[in-house]
């Protein structure tokens, strides 16, 4: 009988072969992609048909620099070269990986809005998985000293209530204090293409929202990282080491469709475009779908008046949403599928009208907003302006000073071209 410690060697060394057959293939089938388009997009779809190529993807460029470390990832189940992992890449390599950082959602990227993640080994690797969204939202000092580099490698999608930068600011500041460089391994940011919101005062400063930046801010995370580092974001006068692998032929205004959902509520291109507009609906009552099939692509409460609101949902609790707003009541709403991604990214910018039209038709003004509306903003004003009544126009010109002050100081930390 063959003993379970040699068919478990058997079985590892099955799965690294079959990791290492589909990353070379993977690496043939992005270089073959970008030789077929000649440097122009041609359509839609993931990335292997178009010219952009994430840090991750380029492995000549830091895998020379992982040799002998202790290494340490901060990732989710974005953290993708092609189809295969960059944790089965790392291991299937010979480096040294010690363990994995993860946000919000978790390192599989499977857990519910909010949902509290407990540290723990990863089944399909046995790699020790250190949650940052659990007991503690920064790293223990214990599990950054020993260790030679973190490398960051997570999808993002631009705005500032997204948790990753926030994560990433904290693992960079204790970085900072143990002497231990970051490399980023950089990714295009959906919502790049515009900058737009208000900016966030300090006294309004959360773990959704860390640092004085309009909610669109128009950068990547590696931009964001080096932006963070310069303006002494970290505190103490700390910098964090940082090195870069940047995304090649990546262009702000560029279409990227991501591969993967970065996380269980934004399942499509829809979702990740609307959501820095939808996303200020979650400071409401109201529903953005959460509990249904579309979330982040509709909105809707059971006291919106059924003939100015003709779609109607019923958010369920479900794995993607435990316990989500207007749980089994029927909402009526509003549809926002029927435009098209192409259509959404052509806007450019933050959609204030489903929520100026929702507080307008709806009965009991005084209760609309809940307390987490001002987290989300990050300023004390939009409330206000929203129950003075005043139209997106107005609103907008309030935010014009300090955007413009902000797309000034951004621009010595940009890698990429800028839109303005």
């Amino acid at each position: 009988m063959v003993s379970d410690s040699f068919s478990k060697r058997i079985d590892l060394m099955t799965r690294k072969w079959i990791v290492l057959v589909i990353f070379v293939f993977n690496q043939i089938s992005c270089s073959q992609a970008v030789e077929r388009n000649n440097g122009e997009v041609n359509d839609h779809s993931f990335a292997v048909n178009s010219e952009i190529i994430p840090g991750a993807w380029q492995t000549e460029k830091y895998f020379p620099l992982l040799a002998g470390k202790a290494i340490a990832l901060l990732g989710n189940h974005s953290s993708l070269i092609g189809d295969v992992h960059l944790v089965d890449t790392l291991l299937v390599s010979g480096f040294h990986l010690l363990r994995v950082f993860s946000p919000e959602h978790g390192f599989r990227g499977e857990a519910a809005d909010g949902q509290r993640i407990e540290s723990g080994i990863d089944p399909q690797t046995g790699i020790s998985v250190v949650s940052l969204y659990g007991a503690s939202r920064r790293p223990d000092p214990k599990y950054i000293k020993d260790l030679d580099l973190i490398i960051f490698d997570i999808q993002d999608v631009g705005t500032r209530f997204y948790t990753y930068i926030s994560t990433m600011s904290y693992v960079m500041e204790e970085a900072a204090r143990q002497g231990v460089p970051m490399l980023i391994l950089d990714r295009p940011n959906p919502n790049g293409h515009f900058v737009d919101g208000p900016v966030l005062e300090k006294e309004h400063a959360t773990f959704v929202g860390l640092h004085p930046i309009p909610i669109v801010h128009g950068m990547t995370v590696a931009e964001y990282a080096q932006m963070v580092n310069g303006r002494g974001w970290l505190g103490n006068g700390l910098k964090c080491d940082l090195q870069i692998v940047p995304v090649k032929n990546y262009e702000r205004k560029m279409w990227y469709e991501l591969p993967v959902a970065p996380s269980p509520n934004l399942p499509n291109m829809t979702s990740i475009l609307l959501y820095p507009g939808l996303c200020l609906f979650e400071g409401t009552v109201l529903s953005v779908g959460r509990g249904t099939d579309f979330p982040f692509q509709v909105y809707g409460h059971p006291d919106l008046p059924a003939d100015e609101f003709p779609f109607t949902f019923t958010p369920r609790s479900r794995r993607e949403s435990v316990y989500p707003p207007q749980e089994d009541n029927l909402c009526y709403g509003r549809d926002l599928r029927t435009a098209s991604p192409e259509k959404l990214m052509e806007l450019s910018k933050i959609d204030l009208q489903p929520l100026l039209h929702a507080f307008n038709h709806f009965h009991d003004k005084e209760n609309f907003f809940i307390n987490s509306f001002e987290r989300l903003t990050g300023n004390s004003k939009l409330r206000k302006q929203i129950m003075e009544g005043l139209t997106e126009d107005e609103i907008r010109e309030s935010w014009q000073e300090g955007l413009w002050e902000f797309i000034d100081i951004r621009k010595p930390y940009l890698i990429y071209p800028d839109i303005f």
